[in-house]
């Protein structure tokens, strides 16, 4: 070892006492820091609070409860293709009108729009080339047997329905499926397909036991989409969307229902039908929060007479109209009970003697409590027989025995889709090029005009005078140079009397206009 090497370990020996002592003092103070801010939080931690701490439920129990109901429904839920032949289609309007304005029409997809169509069977007319329009919905299978309830606008004037099971692979080409019956006043059908196999019926549940807030499911195929599954609750009940229509009472919904889910079941978290979904409140056609659902007991209803030897609904009627909204007014001066506004010549009440301010009170012994529940007694009862009704005339009780007559028959102008309207010639359009019907209490109220003014215009036939004049399905027909139109009648008679070359001039209310916009003149001269 040299001698630099010595005096270096020399040094070192000399200071190892105190590198020592310096190395274990570090350690001592940091022990001693640590130990102190332990105490410091264990102090904190060691002290009460009066908060009640918070527990999360375990994920599962909701989403299995879900998912679990998904898997029973899906296999009986089916997606339902139509195919079907229109004429004519309807164009968005001419635009004669103020430019500031806007157009005064609505477009081809306003709620009037759909409306119309619905009122009068869809787009019409025989001059135009036949255009095949393709539609999609979604159906629940009720009976093993093949039997499946969709809405009627669903398969309505279809000339093909294709039915796919949710099993079949994506390419499968589905089943062909036949109409077993339909019914308008509710929006509800029945079609069966034939299978060689038995297939995977829904539970029908009591929609009676529904409550606002009760979780729901709704399943179907929006925009095509199978399997579709959207969450959320029953909203309301007893929603009527449609005016006049008294058996169109739906179960309200916030679960998510689109163009596809039509026809697609509503079900509660026993995995039960309690409704069929039918219908969306929308201003772009499109879920907003608020859908509709037939409840299962009026399907019930429906489905057990459509699959009868009639393959239709019956329902009674007695013939009388009254206000759609209880009034008190009404019940102070004419009495509590269903005070008669209107009696239908020929029907069972004015044969039965019933007259205007009369108040009917019970139904065989039982007490009516409102128009609903008339309705839906006597509609319940079977045409042909009879029911003792009490009611009050001018104070006095008194008694009297009607036979219940056949709804659809005795307000066939009104419905204007029974059998018999539907068997009838369809108007042929006018030297104008305008086919025009009448405007009947249902349409007048929904267009905000009086009964028995104007015509509407059903159909406009394509390069007419008509149409180069601007007017368009919808539109409403108040005169014709300067002279007043109430009736088809009034038109054809108006009309024939025009000659070429002359000028015409129709005061019209767009279609889809409010009351305060008034009418417009639309003119020219008659080629």
């Amino acid at each position: 070892m040299d001698s630099r090497a010595s005096a270096l370990w020399v040094r070192l020996k000399a200071n190892r006492w105190a590198y020592t002592f310096t190395i274990l003092a570090t350690l001592s103070v940091g022990i001693l820091i640590g130990t102190i801010v332990s105490y410091g939080v264990k102090g904190k931690e060691g002290q009460k609070s009066d908060a009640t701490p918070l527990t999360v439920p375990a994920p599962q129990q909701l989403s299995n409860a879900f998912s679990q109901i998904s898997k029973q429904l899906e296999p009986s839920v089916v997606n339902i293709n139509t195919e079907s032949t229109i004429k004519n289609p309807h164009k968005r309007r001419n635009p004669h009108v103020d430019p500031d304005q806007g157009d005064q029409g609505g477009g081809d997809d306003s709620p009037f729009q759909d409306f119309f169509d619905k009122f009068f069977g869809g787009q019409g007319g025989p001059d135009a080339g036949n255009i095949r329009q393709r539609s999609l919905g979604s159906g629940v299978i009720v009976d093993s047997k093949g039997y499946i309830v969709t809405n009627r606008h669903v398969v309505e004037k279809a000339d093909r329905i294709r039915v796919k099971l949710q099993d079949e692979s994506p390419g499968a080409p589905g089943h062909d499926a036949k109409v077993i019956g339909m019914d308008q006043e509710t929006d509800l059908a029945v079609i069966k397909i034939d299978v060689d196999h038995p297939l995977p019926a829904a539970k029908l549940g009591n929609s009676e036991g529904m409550q606002v807030g009760d979780w729901v499911l709704a399943i179907g195929s929006p925009f095509g989409l199978q399997e579709t599954v959207t969450a959320g609750i029953v909203s309301a009940k007893g929603r009527n969307i449609v005016p006049n229509r008294q058996f169109q009472s739906f179960i309200q919904t916030d679960a998510a229902i689109n163009p596809g889910n039509s026809g697609g079941p509503l079900v509660n978290m026993a995995g039960e039908v309690i409704g069929i979904n039918t219908a969306i409140l929308t201003e772009t056609s499109s879920y907003a929060g608020v859908g509709f659902a037939m409840p299962s007991n009026t399907v019930a209803q429906v489905y057990n007479q459509l699959i009868g030897p009639d393959h239709r609904v019956a329902r009674g009627s007695i013939g009388i109209e009254f206000a759609a909204q209880p009034n008190p007014a009404i019940a102070r001066v004419y009495g509590s009970g269903v005070t008669v506004s209107n009696v239908v010549a020929g029907s069972p009440a004015e044969t039965a003697g019933l007259k205007v301010g009369d108040t009917i009170t019970s139904v065989d012994g039982r007490d009516v409590k409102g128009g609903d529940d008339l309705v839906a007694d006597i509609a319940s009862r079977k045409p042909g027989s009879k029911a003792k009704l009490a009611y009050v005339r001018n104070g006095k009780k008194e008694e009297t025995t009607v036979t219940i007559a056949d709804r659809s028959k005795l307000f066939a102008s009104r419905l204007g889709d029974d059998e018999e309207s539907q068997n009838e010639e369809e108007p042929k359009p006018s030297k104008s090029g305008l086919t025009v019907r009448a405007i009947t209490p249902e349409l007048a109220d929904r267009l905000n005009i009086p009964a028995g003014k104007g015509v509407v215009v059903q159909d406009v036939k394509q390069g007419s005078f008509a149409e180069d004049v601007g007017l368009n399905r919808g539109d409403v027909i108040l005169e014709v140079n300067k002279q007043a139109v109430n009736s088809p009648e009034d038109f054809t008679r108006i009309e024939s009397s025009l000659k070429s070359g002359q000028d015409v001039v129709f005061l019209v209310r767009p279609r889809g206009s409010r009351p305060q916009d008034g009418a417009i003149f639309l003119a020219g001269t008659l080629p």
